[in-house]
């Protein structure tokens, strides 16, 4: 199991799951004391929702929810300020976002605010990927992967996201992904017909990415279909991959974890 340690950020508060926060937290902390808790990573919540957090959290314990708040990087400090107001809140992460006018470096220049716990950074889908990656590494921060949403052009390539994850590797930038890694096998969604990654695919590639491999060799792990071979792959993955690909968000904690268990490789969820 440790190779799945924390490998899953309950993200149900969003698109598709949409899970209201009173529901989300009792669920996320049932995880958490679940036999699949060791699997479970920080409830995921946005910003603009700390204020609708607070009557939610307001019995729980002092630090005994720990979450990940995103944000745009300009607005980080006052995320940072709602979030330190709820004493039932543990902020162990940041996840910013850059707006379409602002550089590599003024982004890692306001990441550096939150000093106190992991901040990655989604990378964008242009010119300035290979700069951020830089200012990331020697700011010692991490990367975010988007790879999926509610459109299909929102889901990039095997070949982009393969470019991207050896770009991290070799910049030396762990990361995490978000959206879109609804099932372990890369796949097609027979409802909207997006092709969408597998994470268990992206696990594989990674491990390839910091073996050497180049990014066409990736993608083609990306690209596997086959839940057998892409298994196989993962069984021969070391775990000091999860030094670099740390976790990925999921609307959804019971559905990836009953699939690891369908794969072989956790043990079965009881009936």
């Amino acid at each position: 199991m440790s190779l799945f340690a924390r490998l899953l950020d309950d993200a149900a508060v969003f698109p598709p799951g949409d899970l209201p926060l009173d529901r989300a937290v009792p669920e996320h902390l049932a995880h958490r004391r679940a036999e699949h808790g060791a699997l479970v990573g920080p409830l995921v919540v946005g910003a603009g929702a700390l204020g609708d957090l607070a009557p939610v959290v307001a019995a729980l314990p002092p630090g005994s929810l720990a979450v990940a708040v995103t944000t745009p990087v300009s607005a980080l400090a006052e995320a940072l300020a709602a979030a330190d107001a709820l004493t039932a809140v543990r902020v162990v992460a940041v996840e910013v976002t850059l707006s379409e006018d602002m550089t590599a470096d003024e982004a890692i220049g306001l990441a550096g605010q939150a000093s106190d716990v992991r901040v990655f950074v989604e990378l964008p889908r242009d010119e300035r990927r290979e700069p951020l990656l830089a200012g990331l590494a020697r700011a010692g921060l991490f990367a975010k992967l988007r790879t999926g949403g509610l459109t299909a052009d929102a889901f990039p390539r095997e070949e982009e996201l393969a470019s991207a994850v050896v770009a991290a590797v070799r910049a030396g930038v762990p990361f995490k992904a978000t959206a879109g890694l609804h099932h372990a096998v890369r796949n097609t969604d027979p409802g909207t017909g997006f092709e969408q990654h597998g994470f268990l695919n992206l696990l594989a590639g990674t491990a390839a990415a910091r073996a050497g491999e180049q990014a066409r060799d990736v993608a083609q792990l990306l690209a596997e279909r086959d839940p057998e071979r892409v298994v196989a792959g993962v069984r021969e993955v070391d775990g000091s991959v999860r030094e670099w690909f740390r976790s990925f968000g999921t609307c959804s904690i019971a559905e990836p974890v009953a699939e690891l268990a369908a794969l072989g490789l956790l043990p079965k969820v009881p009936a």
